[in-house]
């Protein structure tokens, strides 16, 4: 009887040899929907070039070369050069404490340290500045920015702390260093990889913010960016700002390459099958836990309490329950829409990285990581002006803030669903086209139905994203449409932050959920 091996040798029936065939015209239309896709993700970066060559030299260098520009690359500059490093710092303290020390209360403490990503950025220093109505400028945007966006690096460092090998330390530590030594010239190097990673995010999402620093007065390219927009519709002023903020972005991802290096964090082996004995903090450990206390009194507490000091000053006359329906619906529509034309969108991509990898593989897929920096402001200035010139009935439509939505959340359906792929045994597609399924029916009851968990993940992730996403609604969203986040924003301002507290406390309990189950399956990748 011929094994199941044979199958795969020169000498196949014909009919097998049909079904090989058909499977590689299967993977040729994959590719084709992948490179499509891929295409289409760089229709942004594609309109700044273009914007920039129609403008003129003359035009644009007067546009981008002004004081105007030189104060709102100050103002970057200096935002991202002091928020990233504190927030490289308290992360990689309060990861330490959590997971290396034997604080009282680690569990809670890291979950505390996680939980405010369930709070948008907006509501942060919407809490701030009910708080402490004069809190402006730059040191109110650094401290605002490092207390909404720390999660980001505190997420992969804790998780890289995890994952590592105890003995490298006791080896260390034969050799006669210190516990300092120890950590900087051991562990440190070994957080690398997280903390460029970490730091990248964090830097992309202060470029991109845009309600974060409305909100306390501090000027940045994306609030530039928008008041241009609104008062002079798409003019070549708001498009040279926005390539000046796309420069930024390259900049950053080009210092995150330089910084990560070349080194080679693997090992051969699966190292010490034991954990890493805590430190013992002593006498120091109230201290200690000082930090995640104070941590979480700013960047938990605050916000919270004004939420609840807001509503119960707004008695139950804030709660419109009409209004608060309507945008709510509205915001799970859109979030669902767009979850899942961004999955769909993801799933050529994802299969052929994992099924087809090559050098044409990674270039689709840079493809759709690039849009993914973008911030959503330039999305949305691309679309405006590409439906206003080219497509206009599409100006302002629900097809446009969808198609919106899932480039710039394409990245977080990808990554999902590569990680969903791979884990899925590549012999079940074969054996199920042997059996004489179609290509692509054999695709959707094996390979599909197994990743449909990690669809699920991304879908989610990416309806997060769009639950608190501002700008590109407001600038894209057709007209009649209220959600959560655009109500929040109407109420708030106009300084009634009363009647804005249910839409950020309802925005907050949507997200929760969600953060929870980030902060579960990081344990569950180093095996805890």
């Amino acid at each position: 009887m011929q094994s199941a091996v044979d199958l795969s040798r020169p000498g196949l029936p014909a009919g097998l040899k049909a079904g090989h065939g058909t499977r590689r015209r299967s993977l040729s239309w994959i590719l084709i929907a992948a490179t499509l896709v891929s295409l289409l993700a760089l229709l942004p970066l594609a309109f700044i070039v273009w914007v920039a060559v129609q403008t003129g030299w003359e035009t644009a260098s007067a546009l981008v070369f002004r004081p105007r520009v030189g104060e709102l690359l100050v103002n970057t500059v200096l935002l991202v050069a002091m928020a990233v490093p504190i927030s490289i710092v308290l992360s990689v303290t309060l990861a330490w404490l959590t997971e290396r020390s034997d604080l009282p209360g680690a569990r809670l403490w890291a979950w505390l340290s996680v939980a405010p990503l369930a709070i948008p950025a907006f509501v942060h220093s919407y809490a701030w500045v009910s708080l402490v109505p004069g809190l402006h400028g730059l040191w109110a945007g650094v401290l605002v920015s490092v207390l909404a966006y720390f999660p980001f690096l505190y997420l992969p460092i804790a998780a890289a702390l995890r994952r590592l090998d105890p003995a490298l330390e006791d080896a260390a530590a034969a050799l006669g260093l210190g516990p300092w030594r120890v950590f900087a010239r051991v562990v440190l190097p070994q957080l690398r990889l997280a903390i460029c990673g970490g730091s990248l995010l964090v830097g992309l999402h202060l470029l991109a913010e845009y309600g974060l620093y409305v909100f306390i007065r501090f000027d940045t390219f994306t609030t530039a960016i928008v008041d241009q927009f609104q008062s002079t519709f798409n003019g070549p002023a708001a498009n040279m700002l926005a390539a000046v903020l796309v420069t930024c972005c390259f900049v950053l991802l080009a210092l995150e390459v330089l910084v990560r290096g070349e080194e080679r964090y693997a090992r051969v082996g699966s190292g010490a099958a034991r954990q890493q004995q805590r430190t013992r903090l002593g006498r120091v450990t109230l201290a200690c836990l000082a930090l995640p206390a104070i941590t979480a009194l700013l960047s938990l507490g605050v916000p919270f309490v004004t939420i609840g000091r807001w509503l119960i000053a707004g008695g139950t006359d804030v709660w419109r329950l009409d209004e608060i329906g309507l945008a709510l619906g509205q915001t799970l529509f859109l979030a669902v829409g767009g979850a899942l034309l961004a999955t769909i969108a993801a799933m050529p991509m994802a299969w052929v990285s994992i099924r087809a990898p090559g050098p044409l593989q990674r270039l689709l897929e840079g493809c759709n990581y690039i849009v993914g920096s973008l911030p959503g402001v330039v999305i949305a200035l691309a679309l405006v002006t590409i439906t206003v010139r080219i497509a206009m009935p599409l100006y302002q439509t629900l097809f446009t803030i969808l198609f919106a939505y899932a480039l710039m959340f394409l990245p977080r359906a990808l990554i999902s669903l590569r990680a969903s792929i791979a884990q899925a045994p590549v012999e079940l597609e074969r054996a199920a086209s042997s059996l004489g399924r179609p290509p692509l029916r054999a695709l959707w009851s094996t390979t599909i139905r197994l990743s449909a968990p990690g669809a699920a993940a991304g879908m989610a992730l990416v309806a997060l994203g769009i639950t608190n996403e501002l700008t590109a609604t407001q600038m894209l969203a057709p007209n009649g449409t209220r959600t959560l986040a655009m109500a929040f924003w109407s109420y708030s301002g106009e300084i009634d932050y009363a009647s804005a507290a249910p839409y950020a406390f309802i925005m907050v309990a949507m997200s929760l959920p969600l953060t929870w189950l980030l902060y579960v399956q990081s344990k569950r990748m180093a095996g805890r």
